[in-house]
């Protein structure tokens, strides 16, 4: 039952995700698409608005795939060449979304809530890479989960904006909020579910034999 359920929400998670990514490849490649709003963005800082948006979609659509553990384990070169086209396109994304993070509307508090959302995006997605250049598997599949959970505030960011209009909350109170809400909550899940998912591993782990255990370990080193 968990196991049909983890792939129900993987199975949303993944179709939010290439819904947000369409939208974001559509208002960059078709101008009469964008709300005003975004137009401005790319009047205005026209470099800066291609990388935020390209490269978050880009993330957006191949770091789903990346959490599949099916088709991680049965297309193991897939899996490398879609994760090196992630960091690439975070790498990317994450630089655009500091340098628009200090003209953000309505004022420091949205702006620190980006800048500190790009930051954590960049720096987690940095330490996975590191992890698997160290071949440390199990390190490098947690700061995966994370840096992704920062890749959805793209999709939360959009499921809060609307609600908070339906609301009837004015968009200066909840902008500054959502600034913050759209990704702290997603890598505080993650934790939550990395940690719950470690305990089950230990527990599974201290009911092998001793042999089988040692086994355990370097594979998840």
């Amino acid at each position: 039952m968990a196991t049909r359920w983890r792939g129900f929400g993987w199975y949303v998670m993944t179709v939010l995700a290439l819904l947000v990514a369409a939208y974001a490849f559509a208002i960059s490649f078709m101008p009469d698409w964008r709300p005003p709003l975004v137009r401005d963005l790319f009047a205005q800082r026209p470099l800066a608005a291609w990388g935020h948006f390209v490269g978050g979609g880009v993330a957006l659509a191949t770091g789903a795939f990346q959490l599949n553990g099916g088709m991680r384990n049965r297309w193991l070169g897939l899996h490398r060449g879609l994760g090196r086209t992630y960091v690439v396109a975070v790498a990317v994304g994450g630089m655009a979304a500091l340098s628009l993070a200090p003209h953000a509307m309505t004022g420091a508090v949205a702006a620190s809530g980006f800048a500190l959302l790009g930051l954590a995006w960049l720096a987690t997605t940095a330490l996975a890479v590191r992890a698997i250049r160290r071949r440390q598997l199990s390190s490098h599949r947690d700061w995966m989960v994370c840096s992704y959970a920062l890749t959805l505030a793209a999709v939360t960011l959009r499921i809060y904006l609307p609600a908070s209009q339906v609301a009837g909350i004015s968009f200066t109170v909840a902008y500054p909020v959502i600034a913050w809400l759209c990704w702290v909550p997603n890598l505080l899940l993650a934790i939550l579910f990395l940690r719950s998912r470690h305990a089950r591993e230990m527990l599974a782990a201290s009911r092998l034999p001793p042999d089988w255990r040692r086994i355990g370990e370097r594979l998840r080193s």
